[in-house]
């Protein structure tokens, strides 16, 4: 079985990815088991910040990596919370301060478009220069107050666009198959299908 290192320590993240490439053979084991720690994300977009982990994560274990950067992109505050959408409101802010600090950016707005973008990088190795980058949206609205409690970050005020519910009250089956996630994953399992990796 072949193994990809993903950087990252999140479980729900390892879990999606598991799910999803496991059928192809391949195990994901999360950074943290190679005693991989966090690198600073310098980058100024999801592309960059996802390259600068993925890279470091295969330099660490000599394995083939997986980053994953994802973030929510608001129209009205010109991308923002962007590539900061873990950092809003500062290191300490929980998930529901950071949606209640976007809410409030947004009082009295009635431009409230928004969409979460993800954008995966796969490289082979740490000095791989050609590596496969896979970007996926998920558009939908900021809507006016919290709603539901599945999910996380900033489901309970993202309406999915074609729903009148926000993306904490989907399940995790209707969120996988409309997510940005969900949609990155896809287009990078067909990428390595195509180079042969899969």
């Amino acid at each position: 079985m072949q193994q990809i290192v993903l950087a990252s320590g999140n479980k729900g993240k390892l879990k999606e990815f598991d799910q999803m490439l496991s059928q192809f053979n391949i195990q994901v084991l999360p950074q943290n088991q190679f005693n991989v720690p966090e690198v600073a994300e310098t980058g100024t977009t999801f592309i960059e910040n996802a390259i600068i982990k993925a890279r470091h994560a295969a330099e660490i274990t000599g394995k083939a990596a997986i980053a994953d950067d994802s973030g929510l992109e608001v129209d009205a505050l010109q991308g923002a919370p962007g590539i900061y959408s873990a950092r809003y409101g500062g290191e300490d802010a929980t998930e529901k301060d950071r949606y209640l600090k976007l809410l409030n950016a947004l009082e009295g707005q009635t431009e409230r478009n928004a969409r979460f973008q993800c954008v995966l990088v796969y490289m082979r190795h740490a000095k791989d220069p050609t590596p496969i980058v896979c970007q996926a949206a998920w558009e939908g609205k900021i809507g006016t107050v919290p709603q539901g409690e599945q999910g996380h970050g900033y489901d309970p005020v993202f309406i999915p666009e074609g729903f009148d519910c926000s993306a904490a009250e989907l399940s995790s089956e209707q969120k996988n198959q409309l997510s940005h996630r969900g949609l990155a994953l896809n287009l990078l399992a067909d990428a390595l299908k195509a180079k042969g990796i899969i």
